[in-house]
């Protein structure tokens, strides 16, 4: 199992579901009839809390913060590729930006 420390920079391979996706979706599937789209977007996160019951908090570069499992299979730390080919996405380890790109 990974460890988590405040300040890592994490990627979630987060799954979502709407009629249009966006420039970076990825894994695009139509539903049965067409109407909608299965895809899943990469979200670049920084930790903010390790909690005890092996979980993390994460915060996105709005300030929203979620939290969870150390072991979800969508959830890794970022490596030193992701750093130098996405480091501006990840946010600040300080206060968050109001109104910065997506979460």
């Amino acid at each position: 199992m990974t460890e988590f420390s405040v300040g890592d920079h994490v990627i979630y391979h987060k799954p979502k579901t709407s009629d249009h996706p966006g420039p970076r979706a990825e894994g695009i599937h139509a539903s049965e009839h067409g109407e909608d789209y299965s895809y899943a977007v990469d979200k670049f996160w920084v930790v903010s809390r390790v909690l005890d019951d092996e979980t993390i908090e994460v915060r996105t570069r709005r300030g929203k913060t979620h939290v969870l499992k150390t072991d979800d299979p969508l959830l890794r730390k970022a490596g030193v590729i992701d750093e130098l080919r996405h480091g501006k996405r990840f946010p600040d380890n300080e206060e968050p930006q109001e109104g910065a790109g997506d979460e």
